[in-house]
């Protein structure tokens, strides 16, 4: 249970390669990140990782059109089916080649894959019931070269194929008598996309020079005729040929007479036998295509270099992305010009529409980038970026409820662990960012770089607050803040120094000397004053902060120290040294307490072009990064390589090991080279590509980015560059090379009883609770430990008993109780319930809590973060009511003045009508009184 991490979210990488896909709902969009895929809820402003993995960078996914069931292919084509609904494996297969693209029809029947020159025509999986899940129905052969795109007819009745050798391919799904297959050329470049339209054979197709063609089919899609099948055409051109050979026999002699002239001589060659069949059948005309038009994109800059294109056919929009980073919206067949812009800087890789047409999603693949623009609008509705080099630091804050990465791109990002989106990026460091660290607010962000500053950032504001230098410049190589946040320190790696400055001020106070080599790591005691530096020179050193910041103790170390950090309650100091060690000391006697020997758990893999096996070089790496747990009772430990290692520290042995990645697109993965791969001249990856002959391309110049077609490609590096667990110790994350990994628990799949008997039934806690023995429903329920049943039985409790019930539990169950409510305080939407709870437990039990502070404190950190996630969100609706209310209120005062006016008006209007009626009232008394008297 305790070391039952699974993994949970993949952060700071929101798109690598490969097509983007909606989903069915069009709220989702689903983006392949490395050998994994993510999918990006844009309604809820969340991400979420699919717990599958492929054995290489994933290249194409196809969405199946319930939305249920999606294939991805990588790089070397192998598939894998996965549900969506279950986010599980249900089948893998493999294509043999790499695949181009791939493409489910409308009704969702059939699938078509590409690869090479062949388009494959699947049924679609779970549709007829078979043994294998990937049934090829046919193959279809005609383009020349490598096929590049496709698009289905609104009834799957055909589908569009489009290649490399600038034609496009029209062929049918079935066997149809007039429209077996059909070539269109008219570009001069490879084409990038072909589109049907809606309940049409009209087809655009989009070449990579700018140009789209407009074809216009002169038959309706019921013009298509079902053909005969392969059987009986076969027995058709038998007969066929039969009777033709006959009536030839029989009009042979009729022939020759008609072609003698009257001289006796020949008219003409009699040739037997040739029999021309007829391309068309009778009373059937073939389907034909004609081109309607043909329009250019704007040829100025880089504009006619198109790399991706989208059609929606509803809204007759088409989306196209250049290498310049700018997209365009026509409107066809008219190609009227609807919006232009740039997004970016890098070549727009991918591009999808939702199915309502409203929202457009756009993959970089040069910077990571994932866009969603609504074009309507003309705004963003979802932006991301993650860091496109390798992330080196990364740092949780005090509640647990963000994290804050640094990267070699020398960006510092802050993520929201619960939404795994970053909401703010800071962009002063000119150089890579070596370091990032929380204060103890957790509203300010540190971070070292090696250009020379220290950096606070202000996470209320979100601006660079304060910036920290050396007098002469400096790489700091490694950070600290102390508990208070008023000091920090960072170490440099070319003087090594320590340099201390005041967080109030921002002046150096003090550079502290004694180190004979570089300064790899700093830590901060967590319950005093106390600074621990390690270094090169095979020393730990401990200076201590009140006493004019003098060294107080020098620990030895057997070789090059490379990570220190205390234990949570500051009575530990772990060091990993170069030769694969973790020694565990004593601060205050200054005393070694045990040691790890971690070099063999590493397992180091073999890079491509090393000369040297993994066993040689693994006797030069070690642990680049250690954790304590939030209890401080076990370690993580993590280096250059795949495997993340838990150490029990009490005991000093391995618990568990974490492969935190399974693809080989990346290097150093595996221990031995595939031999497949090696020459009697070493290994092929140490052949230098594009050079000899004059047909390969050179390779390219450092700086060149314009006139030179090739580039170079790469393979980099597994690492695990910095490791931390989270306050509440619920997970922990990992920053490695495929990005930020978080590994967490997930309780509801483990079952772990207490002080099980035979009475302890859910029977017998629902009798309890019928007899309102609230306490002993309580205990009994924690004993089964089933989570459903204790959240029934806490919620069944009624609020005026929970005082009563909090005093009266046995202390063993008031940890397990308060464990939960922290947990269930996240979700769960009786909030002043469950705040009730931890009330009357803190206050009741407080002095005994208070006395094992260390193993409760991840509980208390988790309900911290817990409390504060619902105060903002309760803040936001709270000040978003407050002004509707304020709006609601005055647009009823605006209509209240406009209402008296009105009133008063009709009121004016009424009294001079009332006077007008009692004059006239008058006038008719005088003329009845003059008629009287007279």
């Amino acid at each position: 249970m305790k070391f039952a991490y699974k993994f949970s979210n993949l952060l700071g990488a929101v798109y690598r390669q490969g097509n983007l896909t909606f989903t069915k709902d069009g709220n989702s969009v689903i983006s392949p990140v490395g050998n994994r895929v993510s999918v990006f809820d844009l309604k809820n402003n969340k991400s979420e990782t699919l717990p599958v993995s492929t054995n290489k960078n994933i290249t194409c996914v196809g969405l199946s059109p319930d939305g249920n069931t999606a294939i991805l292919v990588d790089e070397d084509g192998a598939a894998v089916l996965v549900s969506l609904l279950t986010r599980a494996v249900l089948h893998h297969h493999h294509f043999h080649k790499p695949v181009n693209s791939i493409h489910f029809s409308p009704d969702g029947k059939k699938f078509v894959v590409t690869k090479e020159n062949v388009a494959l025509m699947y049924h679609a999986p779970g549709k007829n019931r078979a043994f294998n899940a990937f049934v090829l129905d046919k193959s279809y052969y005609g383009p020349f070269d490598e096929t590049t795109c496709i698009d289905w007819t609104d009834d799957s009745k055909c589908f569009a194929v489009g290649s490399k050798d600038m034609t496009t391919w029209i062929f049918g799904a079935e066997r149809w008598a007039n429209l077996i297959y059909y070539s269109i050329g008219g570009h001069k470049d490879v084409i990038v996309g072909c589109f049907f339209e809606r309940d049409s054979l009209d087809l655009y197709t989009v070449s990579q020079d700018g140009a789209l063609c407009v074809w216009e089919s002169d038959t309706e899609l019921d013009g298509l005729r079902k053909g005969p099948k392969h059987s009986e055409r076969k027995k058709m051109k038998v007969e066929r040929k039969r009777k033709q050979e006959e009536e030839s026999k029989e009009d042979e002699d009729d022939e020759i007479e008609e072609l003698m002239g009257e001289d006796g001589q020949p008219r003409g060659e009699v040739i037997k036998g040739s029999v021309d069949l007829p391309k068309e059948e009778e009373g059937i005309k073939n389907v034909r295509y004609k081109q309607k038009s043909k329009h250019f994109f704007n040829k100025e800059g880089d504009y006619n270099n198109l790399t991706a294109a989208a059609f929606h056919k509803d809204t007759h929009i088409l989306v196209t992305g250049f290498a310049s980073g700018a997209f365009h919206l026509h409107e066809l067949p008219d190609f009227d010009l609807i919006h232009s812009l740039s997004i970016s800087d890098q070549r727009i890789s991918a591009i999808a529409m939702n199915p309502t047409g409203d929202w457009i999603s756009f993959g970089c693949s040069g910077l990571g980038q994932l866009l969603v623009w609504e074009w309507q609008s003309e705004s963003y509705v979802f932006k991301q970026q993650g860091h496109f080099n390798n992330m080196a630091s990364l740092a949780y804050s005090p509640d647990g409820q963000y994290l804050v990465t640094g990267g070699d791109d020398g960006k510092v990002k802050v993520w929201n662990t619960t939404s795994g989106l970053c909401f703010v990026t800071f962009t002063e460091h000119t150089s890579s960012v070596t370091s990032v660290i929380f204060t103890s607010s957790g509203f300010v962000v540190v971070s070292a770089s090696l250009d020379g500053t220290v950096r606070a950032f202000d996470l209320h504001r979100y601006r660079n607050f304060r910036t920290l230098t050396s007098p002469r410049p400096k790489q700091f190589s490694s950070l600290a803040v102390d508990v208070s946040g008023e000091l920090v320190c960072a170490g440099a790696q070319d003087s090594f120094e320590i340099f201390l400055w005041s967080m109030q001020t921002g002046r150096l106070l003090e550079v502290l000397s004694g180190h004979e080599g570089p300064v790899s790591s700093l830590c901060f005691s967590p319950v005093q004053s106390v600074l621990a530096s390690v270094s090169w020179d095979k020393t730990v050193r401990l200076w201590d902060m009140r006493d004019s910041w003098q060294t107080r103790e020098i620990l030895r170390l057997t070789s090059d120290g490379l990570a220190v950090t205390y234990r949570p309650d500051g009575q530990e100091l772990a060091v990993a040294s170069l030769d694969g060690e973790v020694t565990f000391w004593n601060p205050q006697a200054a005393t070694q307490t045990g040691s790890i020997a971690g070099r063999h758990d590493l397992q180091m893999g073999r890079k491509e072009t090393d000369k040297i096996t993994a066993k040689q070089s693994a006797k030069g790496k070690a642990f680049t990064s250690l954790c304590y747990s939030a209890d401080g009772e076990s370690m993580l430990a993590g280096g250059h390589s795949k495997f993340v290692c838990i150490y029990n520290i009490k005991e000093q042995i391995l618990m568990k090991k974490f492969e935190i990645s399974c693809n080989m697109s990346l290097d150093a993965m595996e221990e031995f080279l595939d031999r497949r791969k090696m020459t009697e001249f070493g290994s092929l990856a140490l052949v230098d590509e594009g050079t000899g002959d004059g047909d390969g391309v050179q390779l390219s110049l450092p700086g060149v980015r314009r006139g030179d077609m090739s580039s170079r490609h790469f393979k980099p590096e597994i690492r695990v560059t910095s490791l931390r667990f989270s306050p509440t110790g619920r997970s922990w994350a990992a920053a490695s090379t495929e990005g930020l990994l978080i590994y967490s628990l997930d309780a509801s799949l483990v079952f772990d009883p207490y002080d099980l008997d035979m009475d302890v039934t859910p029977t017998s806690i629902r009798r309890q609770l019928r007899k309102k023995e609230w306490t002993s429903a309580i205990v009994l329920a924690f004993r089964l430990n089933e989570t459903p049943l204790i959240r029934e039985v806490l919620e069944t409790v009624p609020y005026n008993q929970i005082e009563v019930v909090s005093s009266s539990l046995p202390d063993v169950y008031v940890e397990k109780l308060l464990d939960f409510v922290a947990s269930s305080l996240e979700k769960s939407r009786h909030l002043h319930f469950y705040l009730t709870w931890v009330q009357n437990l803190l206050v009741l039990h407080g002095q005994k809590l208070k006395n094992r502070s260390s193993a409760i404190l991840p509980t208390i950190q988790q309900l911290m973060k817990s409390s504060q996630k619902h105060h903002t969100d309760l803040s936001k609706l709270c000040d978003w009511n407050i002004y509707t209310i304020r709006y609601g209120m005055a647009l009823s005062k605006q209509r209240g003045m406009k209402r008296t006016a009105t009133d008063s008006l009709h009121e004016e209007d009424e009294a001079s009508s009332e006077i007008m009626g009692s004059e006239d009232e008058e006038e008719d008394m005088m003329t009845e009184s003059l008629l009287v008297e007279n």
